[in-house]
């Protein structure tokens, strides 16, 4: 099965998707996790990515599109994919059309924006591990510190609430078409995800279920 992975930022795409590889047995392919390697590592390409992922603003096209196309090549993609951050704009879906890649299903955790810019907003990672907090939802024990490993604590630059309304907005004018493109498909699943991470979850093994 070929599963795209859609919502807005904060809805809880990734955590869901470790719960869809684990039951339904795909690829996990996330276009943010290549992106953030490639900024960590400081590579052109992550030099280019960063430009834009800063200002909360989405990669081009032309870039993110290439990155995908390479990565579906690969033979442990014939069995099944999850796409989590691929398409985000019409024209990326139409260019997966011209790849020959068949789409079963198109998933969508529909979330509130206020509770969205609070879940992210309150987002903190580690500099050290990379472990992951949230100020309000999973503390850590001592404020500013990880509890693995002692590391300093830091905000994103793209979780902040200025940065988190700009990714919103930019989402709203050119992802959430994607909503009616998959719909008038006959693809579209919708799933609510303003609940626990548990009712989320539930939800979407339902909604998939019930597609298979």
């Amino acid at each position: 099965m070929n599963i795209i992975l859609l919502g807005p930022p904060g809805a809880g795409k990734g955590t869901q998707a470790a719960k869809i590889v684990e039951k339904f047995h795909v690829v996990h392919i996330s276009t943010g996790d290549i992106f953030r390697k490639n900024i960590s590592e400081n590579t052109p390409l992550g030099q280019k990515v960063k430009q834009y992922t800063e200002k909360g603003l989405l990669v081009p096209d032309e870039i993110t599109v290439a990155m995908v196309k390479d990565r579906l090549s690969q033979p442990d993609c014939k069995a099944g994919y999850m796409l989590d951050g691929f398409p985000r704009t019409i024209p990326q879906a139409e260019s997966l059309e011209v790849m020959g890649e068949k789409v079963d299903c198109a998933l969508n955790i529909d979330c509130d924006y206020a509770l969205l810019i609070d879940r992210i907003s309150g987002r903190r990672m580690c500099k050290e591990c990379g472990a992951s907090y949230h100020i309000k939802n999973s503390p850590s024990k001592e404020e500013g510190k990880c509890d693995k490993c002692g590391g300093e604590l830091y905000q994103r630059d793209d979780d902040n609430e200025q940065t988190v309304k700009a990714r919103l907005a930019e989402y709203d004018e050119k992802t959430l078409p994607l909503t009616e493109f998959y719909k008038a498909k006959g693809l579209l699943l919708q799933v609510d995800g303003n609940g626990s991470i548990e009712q989320t979850t539930e939800n979407v093994y339902k909604a998939l279920t019930s597609f298979i």
